[in-house]
Order: structure tokens, then sequence, then C-alpha cells
């Protein structure tokens, strides 16, 4: 007698099988998406080519020659002291800003949606608007910035072409910008803190004050540690707001602008992407210390 065949479907699969299918099209979409073009960028590298010469179209393998170039480059380094400059300032100033808007935001509000509204718009403007816009408050001349200072009794300061000003308007620019995503993460981790803990706290009789640091800090660290991590990748990738506010210009220039420089302007795509690959591994080499301080927290 023939036995009848069995087609075995998904049930069948062992819950590894299961886990491995479901994960191949993720996998597909990470690879093509991501994977791919890193792994293009890193190739690219590796060669001399600029449409300007010969190399457009019949690229030269050089090896590690351009990152030699650029470790040797002085406006690398400027453009990598100005990012980091862009890191150490606007991080932590983001951080507290959208610290204090998400306890705002927190308040037990009888209408809460206009308080939730307004940190939303600041983190759906597109970043060119928000470089455009600072550029005016910041103007010489017809700057809201300037005219307040001058009501109040000072001088009219050049904020877009003095250097020095420059970055502290790009900062401003930047810590206005990125606190509201930063609050929203906060205001999520604040409303997983339970209630009791708070009136456990009063009743043996702390303050508000207290209660933030015995009980609302040390619980929102891991949602802190995770806004941190995505707001230093993407200060690393400063570019939009500086380049809007010097209306193309380089004074102050970071490592994106950099890149755009040397790919766009120059036409030289080997040494953009050996730049391009530097600012990547200084932001994976970031976000490891970041986990690598997460996991020994939790441990």
């Amino acid at each position: 007698m023939i036995q009848p065949k069995f087609h075995r479907g998904i049930g069948d699969l062992s819950e590894r099988a299961l886990a491995f299918w479901l994960l191949v099209p993720a996998a597909l979409l990470l690879g093509s998406v991501a994977l791919y073009p890193v792994a293009r960028l890193i190739y690219t590298s590796l060669f001399q080519r600029r449409l300007t010469d010969e190399t457009g179209n019949n690229p030269v393998f050089i090896g590690f020659a351009n990152f030699a170039q650029a470790l040797a480059d002085e406006r690398f380094w400027t453009a990598l002291w100005n990012t980091m400059l862009v890191v150490l300032v606007t991080v932590p100033g983001a951080l507290v800003v959208g610290l204090l808007l998400a306890l705002l935001a927190n308040l037990p509000f009888r209408v809460r949606w206009p308080v939730r509204l307004g940190l939303l718009l600041p983190w759906a403007l597109p970043l060119v608007f928000a470089g455009l816009i600072f550029r005016w408050f910041f103007d010489s001349q017809y700057g809201v910035v300037n005219d307040v200072i001058v009501r109040l009794g000072g001088e009219r300061l050049l904020w877009v072409t003095t250097p020095e000003l420059l970055f502290w308007a790009i900062c401003v620019t930047i810590i206005w910008k990125t606190s509201s995503f930063v609050a929203l993460i906060l205001l999520a981790g604040l409303q997983v803190i339970p209630r009791e803990l708070y009136e456990s706290a009063e009743v043996d009789g702390a303050n508000r004050w207290q209660s933030f640091w015995r009980i609302t800090l040390p619980l929102l660290m891991p949602a802190i540690l995770v806004a941190a991590i995505f707001r230093t990748i993407t200060a690393f990738q400063t570019f939009d707001i500086p380049f809007a506010m010097q209306n193309g210009g380089n004074s102050f220039e970071t490592m994106a602008m950099y890149v755009r420089t040397m790919s766009i302007e120059n036409l030289n795509f080997g040494y953009g992407s050996a730049l391009a690959v530097l600012m990547f591994l200084i932001s994976l080499v970031v976000t490891l210390v970041y986990l690598r301080y997460v996991r020994g927290t939790d441990d």
C-alpha cells in the first residue's frame, strides 16, 4: 500500500528554523539598503577616482593611500575638530533641554496636547528650514537676536560672519532642533515609571527634588542613554544646519560638509569616500562605547 506524502507546513518547523525564515526578508532588505552601500563606499575609498581626469572612467587601485592622505590633511583635522565641538556642546545641551521639556510635558495638565504638539513641531521641521530660520534670527541687521541685544543696550554682533559667534549660533540652532526628539524619548521613559514610587517617597518625607534624584533620574537613565546614542550619531553627521546658516559657505566646516566638498564640488570620489568611511568608523566607535557602558550598567 502506497503511503500518501505530506508536505511540511510552517507549523511543522522548529522554532529556530521558523525564526530563520522569518528573518530572511528583513536580512535581505537590510543588506540591500545598508550593507551594500557601506561595502561599496569602502570599495570606492581604495581607488583613486576623480571625474576631472582619466581616473573618472578608469579608477586606479591605490589601497589605503586615500586614508593616509586624510590623516595628513590639515583640513580634515579641522573639520573633525569642529565636528567634535558640535558633539560636545549640542549633545549635552539637547539632553538637558530635552529633559526639561519632557518633565514639563509630563506634568498633570488638564489639556496636554498643546504642550506635546509643541514638542513635535521642531522635530518635524526640516533641518534646512531650521537653519534658514535661525540664519534670519542671527542676521546682523534684521535679526531678532541683535534686536534684543540692542534694546538691552548692547551692540550688534556679526553672528554669521564671525567664526566664533557662528559656532555658537549653529549650536543653539541644533539644540533647539534636536531637543524635541530627545524630549519625546524621555517622555516615553517618564510615563513607565510607577506613580506608586513617588507616593511612597512622599509618605517618607521626600521632597520633589529628592524624588527627582532618587527615583526619576535613575529609572530614566536607560532612556537617556538611548537618546544620547541617537543624538551623538546624528551630531557626527551634522551638515544641513551649518550649511544653510552659512548659505553654502565653509568658514565653519564639519566632517559631513568636507565630504560633500570633496565628492560633489571637487568630484574626487575616492578621497571623499575615504573621508566618509572615517566618519562612519568614528560614529561606530562612539556607539560601541555607549553600548558597552549600557551593558556594564545592566550587569
